[in-house]
């Protein structure tokens, strides 16, 4: 197990002032398979020293098991146990904040009645003045129906609203934009085209997140149908983006040409058909594909790409991507020498990196390296600001070349808190839409420091 997915826990001990106390803990801890991270120190006496200890585990048995020894440990009384993500999340992590303060009947009046009326007068008018004068110009629907949370599945919308909840940090965080969680109590395709149909004109875009597979494409394909505003899913497309990124420089440190590989992916769900279908775009080339759901492989071969099995494209393949979510779906075995493999699945890849580079990967990398936070903020930020009527392919791939273009040294991605970087790919995908004629905005402002 990754150190990422190991269980967290802060415990907060009084040791009495006995020699061996703490170092006969910290050996208990190690025994029952525990990894101790930061040791805070709280408050001392002569007698005894409260600490706040982080320790590591596997699962939620190991965790008891090491809670059980230290608290059996000589001189030591455990005080507290925390979950330091669970804090985190109370309450909630975004709020809506009013911008201005108002202390007085002066700025009520500007800001309300009667001085809003002037403002909703004028985008009576000409409603282009809402870009203007409202916070539609910043404003993101994130839309679930939660569906395909993360690797968990099927959870429902309000077990969803944590990530909803992340994805609108980033947002705000990384470029200035302000997302807004939708939860979705339905799963009907219909009833979720209309409804955030109805809702469009609060935003200046759409992102669906987290809906499963097929379903994800035609909700998508119908909304932005539908929509003058970017529609965009990004278990789809910020996931392909990040990836072709990654897979450019994977290329480019084995020395490989991507535009004369025979590449192929491993999984035909959200992630993996967007991936197939950029591939594409980028290289010209079909690409193979294999997945256990016959209507997955032929939407892979109306797309152009080539219907296959995991045995064919482990055997062919000089690159292999895989998107399945089957832990060890990869076996050594399999790897052929010289392959660039990228096992994506998290938490638990289909291959680790170290046992495909045993068996004689020229490279690999797992879903860690891979985050698609590098790729949906910069691109939302730079549609928002050009106000294009949809996120062509061609946007999607000056912003997948931005970040490849961006790392440094052997990174095989940059660091995705890099505001530089969203910035970079924001102005990209401006500059591409600007190519294409698509940009509907006057005058196009770049995201700032």
């Amino acid at each position: 197990m990754t150190w990422e997915n190991k269980l967290m826990r802060t415990v907060r001990c009084r040791n009495l002032q006995n020699r061996g106390t703490l170092a006969n803990l910290l050996t208990a801890i190690a025994d029952e398979g525990g990894v101790v991270g930061a040791i805070q120190l709280i408050k001392e006496s002569s007698r005894a020293v409260v600490r706040d200890i982080t320790i590591y585990a596997d699962d939620e048995k190991q965790l008891m098991s090491i809670l059980a020894v230290m608290e059996e440990n000589p001189g030591t009384r455990i005080l507290e146990v925390r979950d330091d993500v669970l804090e985190l999340h109370r309450q909630g992590k975004i709020a809506i904040r009013s911008r201005y303060t108002i202390d007085d009947l002066y700025t009520m009046r500007r800001v309300y009645t009667p001085g809003v009326a002037e403002v909703c007068l004028k985008i009576a008018e000409d409603t282009k003045l809402a870009r203007t004068y409202t916070a539609i110009s910043h404003l993101v629907a994130i839309v679930t129906d939660g569906t395909a949370i993360l690797g968990l599945g099927d959870i429902g919308p309000v077990a969803g609203m944590p990530v909803m909840e992340g994805k609108a940090m980033l947002m705000e965080s990384l470029v200035g934009l302000s997302g807004i969680p939708i939860l979705l109590n339905t799963t009907d395709t219909d009833e979720i085209v209309d409804t955030i149909a109805n809702i469009a004109p609060t935003f200046a875009a759409i992102q669906l997140e987290d809906i499963s597979a097929p379903r994800c494409f035609e909700i998508e394909t119908r909304l932005q149908a539908r929509l003058n505003i970017p529609v965009m899913h990004d278990d789809q497309h910020g996931t392909a983006v990040v990836t072709i990124a990654a897979l450019t420089n994977a290329c480019r440190q084995s020395n490989m040409d991507i535009k004369h590989a025979v590449i192929g992916q491993i999984g035909l769900g959200a992630a993996g058909l967007a991936t197939c279908k950029m591939l594409m775009s980028h290289t010209g080339n079909s690409v193979l594909g294999a997945d256990l759901s016959f209507d997955a492989l032929a939407r892979l071969e109306a797309l152009g790409g080539k219907p296959s099995t995991l045995a064919e494209i482990m055997a062919q393949a000089d690159i292999v991507i895989a998107t399945t979510g089957a832990p060890g779906l990869i076996k050594p075995e399999m790897v052929q020498k010289g392959q660039i493999i990228l096992a994506l699945s998290n938490p638990s890849p289909e291959i680790t990196p170290d046992a495909a580079l045993a068996a004689g990967a020229a490279f690999a990398a797992d879903g860690t390296s891979v985050n698609n936070v590098l790729g949906f903020p910069g691109i939302l930020r730079g549609a928002v600001d050009a106000q294009v009527p949809y996120i062509s392919q061609k946007m999607y791939l000056a912003a997948a070349k931005t970040i490849a273009n961006l790392a440094n040294g052997d990174e095989l991605v940059p660091n995705p808190l890099d505001k530089n970087v969203h910035q970079a790919v924001a102005r990209a995908v401006v500059e591409q839409a600007i190519q294409e004629g698509l940009c509907k905005a006057e005058f196009v402002t770049y995201i700032e420091d």
